[in-house]
């Protein structure tokens, strides 16, 4: 018999999202990892289980860059994004992995969200951008 695992916290959260939460090929899941010194962000498809773009401020071209990690965190999500748009993404999921939507985490997906991949009504079929589905 197996021990029984001691999940932290996040680790809960983490699941519970998951279940909610996946990525397909035509939304793939923009996942984003934070630790206390850097964050790393990728796109999965998790029909296929395959990583579409990722990146992360240990990468060669964010490394030298000077400023505050939530600054730093921009720059990774604007990277994920241009990485994600070349490889045929139009519209992605998001997953915080169990991290409370602030800060850095907020960084990434606020970088998805002006190049458009993210809309702030979510799942929803139509986008929440009909006004007129609102007032019926």
């Amino acid at each position: 018999m197996l021990a029984p695992r001691n999940n932290t916290p996040r680790e809960k959260r983490q699941f519970r999202i998951r279940f909610k939460i996946r990525g397909t090929t035509e939304r793939p899941r923009l996942s984003v990892f934070r630790s206390s010194k850097h964050i790393y962000a990728q796109v999965i498809d998790d029909s296929t289980g395959h990583t579409l773009a990722a990146a992360s401020s240990v990468e060669p071209a964010l490394r030298g860059f000077d400023g505050k990690k939530s600054e730093v965190a921009e720059k990774v999500g604007a990277l994920v994004v241009e990485r994600a748009i070349a490889a045929g993404v139009s519209k992605l999921v998001f997953d915080r992995n169990g991290f409370v939507y602030t800060g850095r985490v907020a960084a990434v997906s606020k970088a998805a969200h002006d190049a458009g991949l993210l809309s702030k009504a979510g799942l929803t079929e139509n986008g929440g951008d009909d006004a007129a589905s609102v007032e019926e």
